[in-house]
């Protein structure tokens, strides 16, 4: 056995049998790595899943990369393009592309007796992907659309469903503001049409700026209102298959579609919320950060106090010809020891808590607040090796400086008062 390993061996098992200054300090130094080591666990897990979940609402609402007409001012009235495009082809072969649909916008006001309810009609086809919506389900179903027969069902929000005391089957009016047929004048001439829908489903998502606003319908409604032909839509959604990829997607996607319209990614189209979501990585790095430093000066601490515990001992060695650095070595191998102990129980306690929540929910939000009705997990077993390896390292190295105190002790001033 490494002479090393043998002595930092005996260190620890005489400390097991005796009563000495260093053990309530080793515990302490363990308890600081365990709950620096969960705190980064959580702090990971529950960074990571607030902002997958918040970013999964978006995407649900706005697809993942939408293709509309260049002269579009960012409103909700856009300007048309053709359905059928010469580049659908190649965009659906795209590898991260996973589903392209069509979709158009329109303003509205609800109206009932008693109530007004600004609205966008985002109108949608057969090819419409439901998945978002029905996770988001509350009531009733999604629109069942058929190309062939416009649609007057309408999907609207748990928001707006309690604003204006709605129900399923409940029949509502919409009041639009649209440019005179073939009015195409600068000056345009602006008619207010009504058109009647009957509430097919209700969802409800938690983000409340996009349920105060959004309700869901046939796209045949809003070409009708716009006096467009059946072959005209505000444009395309594009969902991608990796959300990480979005940005060089977003390149290839212009790349293909010509001069006359403009590819915009949600993070563009979004640009507060993400980069509030971002912001969230750096509040998480500041935690681990100083997570890592409470558990390292723990440790340093433990180390000092073990190693001014065997100054005898450190003298004795010395006298027998170990160097300097093997007397290092055997107490960074105690402190290792302490390390180990520490992140073990930090592991579990960390996993432990994150897979509890995860599967059980037992941790509620304020909705309204938090966008998310739970703490929301997102575990992933490459985050807690990393977080392990590195909470290591930086540990041992943290540690390295006080080892040189060793170098410090005399075997003669030592002996002399043993």
């Amino acid at each position: 056995m490494n002479t090393e390993f043998f002595i930092a061996r005996r260190i620890i098992e005489g400390r097991k049998g005796q009563k000495k200054i260093s053990r309530p300090t080793a515990r302490i130094a363990i308890a600081g790595v365990a709950i620096g080591l969960t705190v980064m666990i959580l702090t990971i897990s529950i960074v990571k899943g607030f902002q997958l979940s918040i970013r999964d609402k978006v995407e649900g609402f706005n697809g993942d990369i939408q293709i509309t007409n260049l002269d579009n001012n960012n409103s909700y009235e856009p300007v048309p393009i053709n359905a059928q495009q010469p580049f659908m082809t190649d965009l659906k072969k795209l590898p991260d592309v996973s589903h392209v649909q069509v979709y158009a916008t329109k303003n509205g006001i609800i109206k009932t007796k008693t109530e007004n309810e600004g609205v966008i009609l985002e109108g949608v086809n057969s090819n419409y992907d439901w998945t978002f919506i029905k996770k988001n389900l509350v009531k009733g179903e999604v629109l069942n659309l058929k190309d062939s027969t416009p649609s007057s069902d309408i999907l609207i929000s748990q928001s707006i469903a309690s604003a204006l005391d709605m129900d399923i089957g409940s029949k509502l009016l919409i009041f639009f503001i649209t440019k005179a047929r073939g009015d195409d004048s600068i000056h345009s001439n602006y008619e207010q049409r009504v058109k009647t829908f009957h509430v097919k489903g209700i969802y409800h998502t938690g983000l409340e700026d996009f349920d105060k606003r959004i309700v869901f319908t046939d796209i045949a409604q809003i070409q009708s209102l716009n006096f467009w032909k059946p072959d005209q839509v505000a444009g395309f959604e594009v969902l991608t298959r990796n959300f990480d990829n979005i940005d060089s997607l977003e390149d290839n996607v212009k790349s293909i579609i010509g001069v006359n319209l403009n590819a915009q990614s949600i993070k563009e189209i979004n640009e507060p919320m993400f980069s509030w979501l971002q912001l969230q990585n750096t509040n998480a790095a500041i935690i681990i950060i100083l997570m890592g430093v409470v558990s390292a000066i723990a440790m340093v601490s433990a180390l000092i106090v073990l190693i001014l515990e065997n100054t005898s001992m450190i003298g004795l060695l010395k006298a027998l010809g170990l160097r300097n650095l093997n007397i290092q070595q055997i107490f960074l191998i105690d402190g290792a020891y302490l390390i180990f102990w520490g992140m073990l129980i930090g592991n579990v306690i960390g996993i432990t808590m994150c897979l509890v929540q995860q599967y059980y929910k037992v941790i509620p939000l304020d909705q309204a607040t938090y966008y998310v009705p739970y703490v929301p997990i997102y575990f992933s077993w490459v985050y807690v090796l990393l977080l392990n390896v590195g909470a290591f390292f930086a540990c041992i190295l943290m540690l390295i400086l006080p080892s040189f105190i060793v170098s410090r002790i005399t075997p003669v001033r030592t002996l002399r008062y043993s």
